[in-house]
């Protein structure tokens, strides 16, 4: 390893990207101001993509609910991390909140029933969901799935409507 000079660490890196390696993902307005690029998900609920990731089978977006009550029960059969960047919310099954500024981890194997309280007005989080999201009933039977690929569908189906284009979605799969 050689040693850098001062000159060197201002220098940008000097040899080519690899050939076959992805272009990144940079989105200068994640909490987006523009109506259209929050997806709809159910009634006063929308998520907004960041990366859906189909060779890893991942995808990481911004859930946005503006409103109050049970949002959804649903089983991880991989972690999942978020990051709440506005509002709270909790599970019914944990006797912890999930607040602004906070992180959650959600080991594999979770199934929870997410909750906004009632003087939340909207609630934002950034979620990484990796694999499937099982929507189950009380008792864990299968009532509908999420994955990436059902996520890049919804998008694509949104954008043509809203007149952005389906692919409008293709910025933010990789």
């Amino acid at each position: 390893m050689t040693k850098e000079t001062s000159d060197d660490r201002l220098m940008p890196y000097q040899l080519p990207f690899p050939a076959d390696a992805q272009e990144e993902i940079v989105i200068p307005d994640a909490i987006a101001l523009d109506e259209r690029v929050w997806v709809p998900q159910a009634e006063n609920v929308w998520f907004r993509p960041l990366c859906l990731n189909r060779s890893q089978g991942y995808w990481m977006n911004l859930l946005r609910v503006r409103k109050s009550g049970v949002l959804s029960r649903h089983r991880h059969p991989q972690p999942v991390h978020g990051y709440v960047l506005k509002g709270r919310w909790h599970y019914l099954e944990h006797d912890w909140e999930a607040r602004e500024g906070g992180y959650v981890y959600e080991p594999p194997g979770e199934t929870h029933t997410l909750v906004v309280p009632d003087d939340v007005d909207e609630m934002i989080t950034h979620f990484q969901v990796n694999g499937v999201m099982l929507y189950v009933d009380p008792y864990g039977a299968i009532q509908g799935y999420e994955d990436v690929f059902t996520k890049i569908d919804m998008c694509r189906k949104h954008y043509a409507e809203v007149g952005l284009g389906a692919d409008f979605t293709d910025q933010f799969i990789r």
